[in-house]
């Protein structure tokens, strides 16, 4: 089983401090931010970074549906990470400054791929859904914190 990566990033006119809060608040605008991709969003234990325990389904195409249980840490400043514990999905937020005023929003997701065939096509295709899954998740958030 080969590692898949999906990367995404994006400049947004709001300081980090203001996009950093707005990612890791699961119980309130994360759940704003999430396009039609996700379903069934619970937060489960905490909801504010460090600490936060929740679940979604992300459905990447028509066929395949993630049902995600997500633990949240966040190992660094500026930094989160969800681990789901259904798989070995990981993705990590990344938040720096960009400038006055600016932050640059990184989010990157890995996860042990299929092999053969059918892990061939996940690692061409899978990276470039993720990525466009989440260039709406950081378009919906800068739409928010932008205003």
């Amino acid at each position: 089983m080969a590692q898949v990566e999906a990367t995404t990033e994006r400049i947004i006119e709001a300081d980090p401090e203001t996009v950093f809060d707005a990612l890791a608040d699961y119980s309130g605008t994360r759940a704003k931010v999430l396009p039609e991709h996700f379903s069934e969003y619970e937060v489960r234990e905490g909801g504010d970074g460090q600490g936060t325990l929740v679940h979604w389904k992300l459905q990447a195409t028509s066929k395949r549906v993630r049902d995600c249980l997500l633990e949240v840490t966040e190992p660094t400043e500026g930094q989160l990470v969800e681990k789901d514990r259904n798989s070995s999905m990981v993705t990590t937020w990344t938040v720096t400054p960009a400038g006055e005023g600016k932050s640059k929003a990184v989010v990157t997701t890995v996860w042990n791929g299929a092999g053969g065939i059918g892990g061939f096509f996940e690692r061409t295709f899978a990276p470039k859904g993720l990525g466009r899954i989440y260039d709406a998740v950081l378009a919906n958030l800068a739409a928010e914190v932008e205003k």
